[in-house]
């Protein structure tokens, strides 16, 4: 009796070392492109996707890429920091799908950088931003998507922002930028040295959606190379030190909602086949236009470039 009660201790001791082991989460995960999903995503035993490292970091965590390769898409419901490393091509190639869908909680920050997104021309939108208190993209390269770069659609009522730095956006189908929230309050994005060339729009702000953009360049889009396009609440665009070139309109408030706005400071507008500027735009006066077509200021409240 006694050698069986030391046993049966023994083993709910071994199955509880066991249990607490297989659910660890570490706060920093690796994947490889020679690893392997089974392994504990330590440094030594990377994993090979980021899908299957995330479930094994935990909340508030990171996960680095230690070589080249593509890592799969992913959603994430936590925050959480994905980081493909300097010098090197981490990447996410998606086709017919979402590259990175961010699903997180009303508290949670979600952290994307050095990563290159490829939706090989069938992809959905590059990073669709469903939910969340903020979401920061930094030194990214986002391309080929068939919709959005960046898609943020939101529908929640507590304040979120959106920070964009360093990143390119190129030859997506839709927006290079776009922001939305079906309530509010307002989404808040910046966009800082940023790089958008193609697509309908570059930068869009829908309902409820407050965008800055500084020292950027906006070129070869279809329809406008700023928008303001809320219909139901209000949106702003705030341009300075930046270059918006050879496309359509340069810069276009087209929604209806009250006091929607482009204001523009110490900005370039060059070789547009439409009107610099079309709608409710505000200038400080210190901007710069050449080679557009239309007229300058149509519509705006103030026409002083």
């Amino acid at each position: 009796m006694k050698i069986s009660f030391i046993r049966c201790v023994f083993a709910a001791f071994v199955l509880c070392a066991f249990s607490s082991a297989a659910f660890a989460q570490a706060s920093r995960t690796w994947v490889s492109g020679v690893g392997d999903d089974a392994n504990p995503c330590s440094r030594t035993a990377p994993c090979k996707t980021f899908a299957g490292a995330i479930s094994k970091t935990a909340a508030g965590g990171e996960i680095d890429a230690l070589d080249p390769a593509g890592f799969g898409a992913l959603t994430i419901t936590k925050a959480i920091t994905l980081d493909g490393g300097g010098g090197q091509v981490a990447s996410v190639l998606v086709s017919g799908t979402n590259g990175i869908v961010v699903q997180a909680g009303l508290s949670d920050v979600v952290i994307l950088r050095n990563l290159r997104i490829n939706g090989i021309g069938s992809g959905i939108n590059g990073i669709r931003f469903l939910s969340g208190k903020g979401l920061v993209v930094e030194n990214c390269d986002i391309f080929d998507f068939t919709t959005n770069g960046l898609d943020v659609a939101l529908n929640q009522g507590t304040q979120a922002s959106v920070s964009v730095l360093g990143t390119t956006f190129s030859n997506n189908g839709g927006v290079g930028v776009r922001m939305t929230n079906a309530i509010l309050p307002a989404v808040q994005g910046r966009l800082v040295h940023v790089q958008i060339h193609g697509g309908t729009n570059g930068v869009e702000a829908a309902d409820a959606a407050a965008i800055d953009v500084s020292n950027s360049d906006i070129s070869f889009f279809s329809s406008n190379g700023l928008a303001a396009t809320g219909n139901s609440r209000l949106s702003v665009v705030n341009a300075e030190s930046s270059m918006i070139h050879n496309g359509a309109t340069g810069a276009n408030v087209s929604g209806v909602a009250s006091g929607n706005v482009i204001r523009l400071s110490n900005s370039d507008f060059f070789s547009n086949s439409g009107a610099p500027t079309v709608g409710v735009t505000q200038s400080a006066g210190n901007n710069r236009r050449a080679g557009n077509g239309g007229v300058l200021g149509s519509g705006s409240v103030m026409t002083t470039f």
